[in-house]
């Protein structure tokens, strides 16, 4: 039996976003009472709806080519589609706090506590609970986030990705920058606003999609990213 967990964001008018990205706005563009010629109806019901969001929106991944300017052509759609179809490892940090670090001993210690083992290609998910806590407040963008020395451990290990339940993979103005331009110079990427990471804590390792949308030099995407164990 194939369990499926879903560990994607809502995409909904007015959601968090980033500092200065673009907000969040859905409409209805058309109806089934204007396509059936229906004047004057007393109902309204959506057939298409208009999404205004950037490609930074909810649960994404990153582009290369949004890490720096230096890896300008490396977009979401040249990416190959194996980033982001791996196997995966979710460890706990539940106990971090508000822009806590995490560091490369920590993520060593998690795998030894799990018996895990980080492999090339994995996708590593960091559940630190965040998400349940602070999601819609104003802790939201407080989030604990990994260091630069984390940043080169785990690309160095040939990981295809990192995943984040907050907004940034670093703590912004402390690593969440140089995090981005290490990710670039090795070449891997990251998952944010990821949610149900909970589900996945003591579970060892698990299938892990997160396929982006194909956008044509793309610089992220948002994804409908999942868990699967096979029971």
């Amino acid at each position: 039996m194939t369990e499926i967990i879903d560990l994607s964001q809502e995409i909904y008018t007015g959601m968090p976003v980033y500092k200065s990205l673009p907000q969040v706005n859905i409409t209805v563009h058309n109806t089934h009472e204007e396509w059936d010629g229906i004047e004057n109806p007393e109902t309204s019901t959506p057939s298409v709806y208009k999404m205004e969001l950037g490609e930074h929106t909810g649960t994404h991944v990153d582009a290369i080519n949004h890490m720096a300017k230096e890896y300008e052509g490396q977009s979401i759609d040249t990416m190959p589609l194996s980033m982001f179809y791996t196997e995966g490892i979710c460890l706990d940090f539940s106990h971090k706090g508000l822009k806590d670090l995490i560091t490369s001993e920590e993520i060593e210690d998690a795998c030894k506590k799990e018996a895990l083992e980080i492999k090339k290609g994995d996708t590593v998910l960091l559940y630190t609970n965040h998400y349940r806590k602070h999601f819609e407040t104003a802790n939201w963008g407080k989030g604990p986030g990994i260091t630069i020395e984390a940043a080169w451990w785990l690309g160095n290990r040939g990981v295809s990705a990192f995943g984040v339940e907050t907004m940034s993979p670093g703590v912004p103005g402390v690593s969440n920058k140089e995090v981005h331009n290490i990710c670039g110079e090795l070449g891997f990427t990251h998952y944010e606003n990821m949610i149900n990471l909970h589900l996945l804590v003591g579970r060892g390792r698990f299938r892990f999609i997160g396929l982006p949308l194909k956008i044509r030099g793309g610089t992220g995407s948002p994804v409908r990213a999942v868990a699967i164990f096979e029971k």
